[in-house]
């Protein structure tokens, strides 16, 4: 018998494993705007390198399949090609020994099926539909189009003040975004091919923090029109709304139902998140250039209340931005229980200073999202004695930031994923005394890439509590709206790409009464371009001035380096109360930080290859 060798892995077998992770840094590094033929020729070929060459569908086949698609790109393809491409491909999936086989088939045909245009136009022109331009990837993935780059390097240079009207100039909730924004601009950050994205929101939070926003003057007014607009809702959307038509010289009144402006901002996140001064900060500043308010007014048709008719009647345009603020129930036996309460109702309590009492109470919170974490989270400040999240997925599947979940189990809440609600139990007098949950297993993967839930074949579980948190979203109150004549489909107001309502002209509508519960960051973007359509169909075309000029690029090599991450205060004296938790940048934190951007705004961009054929 010989002796065996231990076997190690070889400067080869290490080389190529780096290789990996520069690979999977690169995808991940992925702009928006790439030609998806382009793309799809190179996970390909990719796959065809990955394959053991056994078979005939793997070795031949997605050679050939590359080949067809190669021919697209090189303008010698033709409407026949496409067929060819499509048979092949599902040929491939019906016949390959192994996954690597049939799923590179399987991708060929789904993105053929996806972006089948960019395959004709290639033919027909010899180049990609995509714009010849990439995007900077940070801004194209900010909803509001901010210049992130042009204000991180503003942040390291220490002009804080511009910084902050360099942001006001797309989004005039710079405070907001810098404190609770789930940030999508960093989702793409090319610092990704390197170590890891840039900590944008934080150096965002270190200009604000520097020059807080009713500080830093405003852009001058643009000379009044004498149009008036009317604005439904005081939220995020509605107020950044008027922020722009008030700046084009276009009078606003914006139509609170509540007491206080701000939304959710104020009555959906707690104080811990986002605290009521620093909202004020943003909206003192967006009142300070003339937007006009009516608090503690509604609009429908009760006695009292102003009618939308009138609306439409007195104001040149309405912009409709009412937000998500009615709960949405389980549907389960005892919901109607004394002690369950729906995240809405809870939160809005909370932003009213009118503190839920949990001491001593076990409290079972519904649902994986943010909203589910904001009640844990708050629930354990309330002194409950144990709270409880119940979820019907894994703890990977759950919509919440892992910040935020991370967060929520770091105070103590116990986290019971793959646990679907099944009823609510009461005792004689209707107080809940406990919720009962059917055990979930992972199943197939829905056609969005997620794996779905089926009811496991055990016994249902008993969860004692006191209290029940339902956090599965929000609905959006449309009665009054649809009474007037507006067209509501599944809950939402069916506005157009322009922002616009069918039938309705001068009738606007944004955010989530739109698109459903959404970011804060989102409802923000609807209303500045509700507010530039808003303009042109008065017949103008503004534009928002801002004089900051942008630091020019620096030059020294960029090094890896670690990502500087915010500091929070330690979780056993943070639960304690609602103050804020968490900490911004140093000066030393901040510069470092902000040199690590690649400035993709002038290098890195701009590929001119055009489909690689000739654009001139």
């Amino acid at each position: 018998m010989s002796r065996l060798k231990i076997a190690t892995p070889n400067e080869a077998q290490l080389t190529v494993e780096r290789l990996y992770k520069d690979l999977e840094r690169r995808i991940i590094a992925s702009p928006p705007g790439l030609c998806p033929v382009d793309l799809q020729l190179s996970f390909l070929r990719m796959c065809h390198a990955q394959t053991c060459g056994k078979c005939t569908p793997c070795r031949v086949g997605l050679g050939q399949l590359a080949n067809f698609i190669e021919d697209v790109l090189e303008g010698r393809a033709n409407m026949q090609t496409l067929k060819l491409i499509k048979d092949t491909a599902q040929d491939i999936c019906d016949s390959a020994d192994c996954a690597l086989g049939y799923e590179a088939a399987r991708m060929v045909l789904a993105g053929f099926e996806g972006f089948q245009e960019d395959y004709i136009h290639h033919i027909k022109t010899g180049k990609c539909s995509c714009h010849i331009t990439q995007p900077v990837p940070c801004v194209a993935l900010c909803p509001a189009g901010v210049d992130i780059p042009g204000y991180i390097a503003l942040v390291g240079e220490k002009r804080y003040e511009d910084a902050v009207k360099l942001i006001r100039k797309d989004n005039p909730f710079p405070t907001a975004c810098a404190l609770i924004c789930e940030h999508p601009c960093e989702a793409r950050c090319r610092r990704n091919m390197i170590d890891s994205s840039v900590n944008i929101r934080g150096l965002k939070r270190m200009a604000v923090d520097h020059a807080k926003a009713n500080t830093v003057p405003t852009p001058p007014k643009a000379e009044s029109t004498g149009k008036k607009i009317a604005i439904i809702g005081g939220g995020p959307g509605g107020l950044s709304a008027a922020y722009y038509l008030e700046l084009m010289g276009h009078h606003c009144v914006v139509f609170e139902e509540k007491s206080k402006l701000g939304g959710m901002l104020r009555y959906g996140i707690p104080n811990y998140r986002f605290p009521r001064e620093r909202l004020d900060e943003d909206i003192e500043t967006i009142l300070s250039i003339g937007v006009e308010v009516k608090l503690n007014t509604r609009i429908g048709h009760a006695d009292g209340e102003i009618s939308f008719e009138s609306l439409r009647e007195e104001y040149d345009a309405v912009y409709i931005a009412i937000g998500a603020h009615t709960d949405k129930k389980i549907g389960i036996e005892g919901e109607e229980s004394h002690g369950v309460m729906s995240a809405v109702e809870m939160l809005r309590n909370i932003g009213e200073e009118n503190m839920p009492d949990f001491t001593g109470k076990n409290v079972v919170v519904v649902g994986g999202g943010n909203v589910a974490m904001d009640c844990t989270r708050s629930a354990i400040r309330l002194g409950a004695n144990k709270v409880t999240i119940a979820y019907r997925r894994r703890q990977m599947d759950m919509t919440a930031l892992p910040e935020e979940v991370e967060g929520a189990i770091a105070e103590g809440a116990e986290l019971y994923s793959l646990k679907a609600p099944h009823k609510i139990e009461a005792d004689e007098e209707g107080n809940v005394t406990a919720i009962w949950v059917e055990p979930q297993i992972i199943s197939k993967i829905d056609a969005w890439g997620r794996a779905r839930v089926v009811q496991a074949e055990v016994p249902l579980e008993r969860i004692p509590c006191d209290v029940v948190v339902v956090a599965i979203g929000q609905g959006i109150e449309t009665r009054h709206f649809e009474e007037a004549g507006l067209s509501v489909k599944r809950g939402t107001f069916s506005a157009m790409s322009d922002s616009e309502m069918k039938n309705a002209p001068g009738v606007f509508a944004g955010g989530d009464c739109v698109t459903g519960p959404a970011t804060v960051i989102r409802a923000i973007a609807a209303g500045k371009v509700a507010a530039a359509n808003i303009d042109e169909y008065l017949g103008y075309h503004h534009v928002i001035p801002c004089d900051v000029e942008i630091p020019a690029v620096r030059y020294e090599d960029k090094e890896p380096c670690g990502r500087i991450q915010l500091a929070e205060h330690e979780a056993g004296e943070r639960k304690q109360n609602f103050d804020a938790f968490e900490c911004g940048m140093t000066e030393q934190e901040a510069c470092q930080e902000a040199h690590r951007c690649l400035r993709c705004d002038k290098y890195g961009y701009g590929s001119m290859k055009g489909g690689r054929a000739a654009i001139w």
